[in-house]
């Protein structure tokens, strides 16, 4: 591996740690600094941060390798979720915002709903925080395989570290440097670097197309375009060979944005109300320029690989192939740190809501109700580790396949709290019966659709999305168990 590569991943991986550093000092004094970062996200950090910690390692791998399998049909899911994040950003950025605040200052979704539905509050932390922690191990495995993969098809080879493989020294690396940063700076090294790395990750996904069209073998749209229609026309249709059920599964990707704890903490985080609409304004800008150097990537880069006669055996590493065979050294290491940030951005936000969550929801609520913030501070820091050691065990299997395992927790976390989250904040008549019907019965929803298998086929056919029945369970759920149910106590005005 040149020396190239070397100094620009280690200029990557020095800069995330000094991050951390400067946020130890400035934002871990107490459990709000630690775990919400004091409420004083600026717009572009609290944008890119919800953005970068959203798109992960199946943005640039995930995604991309959808693409280059099957053509534009799959980039209906790319479709759903800007439309999906457009409506998180204008129905339940400012709400929830304004609404943690108004109910008792909570600094996590399950303290959020706890005050939200005082008469329901053991249960509902309880719950939610167990939903949290079992989808985010799954969540935060699913950037660690794309670490893995990184250094497996990168650097096969040059790593011999007791018997380890190429794959099992990735996750450890990538995990080893997300805790690093992680557990010294809290929320603010958090979201600081992942305004870094989304800055990184764009920048990635507007070269790699533009070189890979208009580079040396890459002849233009044109003879993509042509190659492609040679080998399956297809490849180059956004409807053609694709369902009605294989579209909604795709573009239903969007409804998962509204249960994100990862994603909508950034909400709680931000500076100022009126801070939003310039945040979703950045945020929606740098998610399109994102999408579509992710749709290019993996089109063109099929149409590169057949112009070229390359084997690609998976194409989700398509990103890692053409960043080591198109260009220079320094550039590679470069484009390897994108993939990283876009790795380590989702991780670093998945442990720490997952640590918020053990921390305030099981450590003080059943543990020590007395703890002080200053040792929350450092309980979050172990179960930071203690979860991302436990997503480095389900990550183990290097057959994972990075966009199965977003889609799982994507559905998991969307069904769960995506119907709650929204009908929470804008319907007043929802009590905590109602919360916690929606959140189990969502939960077990997805859970039962993916062990009896339905989400790759139902009733003979192509498989229907587990968010579908999920979301749709839960929504009925909460409307008809909130309705029937006597709660009148919990019918709070919500101020819009």
């Amino acid at each position: 591996m040149a020396i190239g590569v070397w100094i620009s991943l280690f200029a990557y991986f020095a800069l995330m740690i000094a991050i951390g550093v400067y946020a130890m000092r400035r934002a871990t004094s107490s459990s709000e600094d630690y775990m919400l970062g004091g409420r004083a996200l600026s717009p572009k950090v609290a944008a890119l941060s919800a953005g970068a910690s959203d798109m992960s390692g199946w943005l640039l791998l995930g995604l991309p390798g959808a693409l280059f399998a099957s053509g534009l049909g799959s980039a209906w899911i790319g479709i759903g979720l800007l439309v999906g994040a457009f409506f998180n950003w204008t129905l339940v950025a400012p709400r929830l915002r304004e609404q943690t605040v108004h109910y008792g200052n909570a600094i996590t979704i399950p303290s959020f709903l706890a005050n939200r539905f005082p008469t329901q509050a053991l249960s509902l932390r309880t719950v939610s925080a167990i939903v949290i922690v079992i989808f985010f191990a799954v969540y935060t495995a699913s950037g660690l395989v794309a670490g893995g993969k990184l250094f497996e098809s990168a650097f096969s080879g040059i790593f011999n570290f007791g018997g380890l493989s190429d794959y099992a020294v990735g996750i450890v690396i990538t995990l080893g440097v997300v805790l690093a940063y992680t557990v010294v700076g809290g929320f603010l090294a958090v979201s600081m670097t992942d305004f870094v790395q989304g800055c990184i990750m764009m920048l990635a996904l507007v070269i790699m197309p533009a070189v890979v069209l208009f580079g040396e073998g890459g002849g233009g749209f044109a003879q993509a375009s042509q190659t492609l229609n040679e080998v399956d026309p297809t490849l180059l249709s956004w409807t053609e060979g694709l369902t009605f059920i294989g579209w909604l599964s795709a573009v239903t990707w969007g409804l998962g944005y509204f249960g994100q704890p990862h994603i909508i903490v950034r909400f709680m985080a931000i500076r100022t109300l009126k801070d939003v609409p310039v945040a979703r304004n950045i945020g929606m800008s740098w998610m399109l320029i994102s999408l579509i150097g992710a749709i290019s990537l993996g089109v063109f880069g099929r149409a590169y690989a057949i112009r070229n006669g390359m084997d690609i055996q998976d194409p989700e590493t398509i990103f890692i192939i053409l960043s080591d065979m198109l260009f220079h050294p320094l550039i590679t290491g470069f484009l390897y740190a994108a993939l990283l940030a876009a790795v380590m951005s989702t991780i670093s936000s998945q442990l720490l809501v997952s640590s918020s969550s053990l921390t305030e929801d099981f450590y003080r609520l059943f543990l020590r109700k007395e703890a002080t913030d200053k040792e929350c501070v450092n309980i979050g820091r172990v179960c930071v580790v203690l979860v991302g050691l436990v997503a480095a065990f389900i990550a183990s299997d290097p057959d994972s396949q990075v966009l199965a395992l977003v889609a799982n927790a994507w559905a998991g976390f969307g069904a769960a709290f995506g119907p709650l989250i929204i009908l929470s904040l804008m319907w007043p008549r929802t009590n905590g019966a109602g919360a916690i019907a929606g959140m189990v019965v969502g939960a077990a929803t997805v859970i039962i659709w993916i062990s009896l298998g339905w989400n790759g086929s139902f009733m003979g056919g192509r498989g229907v999305y587990e968010i579908i029945p999920g979301f749709i369970a839960a929504f009925i759920a909460i409307l008809v168990v909130s309705s029937v149910t006597a709660d009148a106590g919990e019918y709070q005005h919500i101020e819009r």
